[in-house]
């Protein structure tokens, strides 16, 4: 499976404005910029998309491991928030932190855990990023 998005940039870095689209068109020519990315202006940026990403993949694998395990989950909430520091050479993205509430009838606290670190581990987006990813995980009733 291959699945693809675009970007196209004009202008300057902080003057220069953007537009983000999909293939499946759930995003179109969405705009982006410097003023998006780092001075709170309303939009989208390449970290909120990132951590979009991750939340999604994350409670998609859960999914998968909690019915492997003869679970079904009522909900699932995942919250990623991603972290993008400055360093020597540039900015990289240093850290994903997930944080879980899921409602999963019949789970107890200790297997719960044990399945969302494994989804943590497992996610093909876990997997991409170069970043320290971390969990806080709870059921809810």
């Amino acid at each position: 499976m291959k699945k693809t998005a675009s970007a196209i940039w004009q202008g300057g870095l902080k003057d220069g404005k953007g537009r983000i689209s999909t293939e499946s068109g759930a995003l179109k020519e969405n705009p982006y910029g410097f003023n998006t990315r780092f001075e709170g202006t309303p939009g989208t940026n390449p970290e909120e998309l990132i951590g979009a990403a991750h939340a999604g993949c994350f409670s998609m694998a859960l999914s998968m491991m909690l019915g492997e395990a003869g679970l079904t989950a009522e909900r699932i909430d995942t919250i990623a928030e991603v972290t993008l520091d400055k360093q020597a050479d540039g900015f990289a993205i240093t850290a994903v932190h997930l944080t879980l509430k899921a409602k999963v009838p019949g789970a107890n606290e200790a297997q719960f855990l044990q399945i969302a670190n494994k989804a943590k581990a497992g996610c093909p987006v876990s997997k991409v990023l170069n970043a320290d990813i971390s969990l806080d995980a709870s059921l809810v009733g």
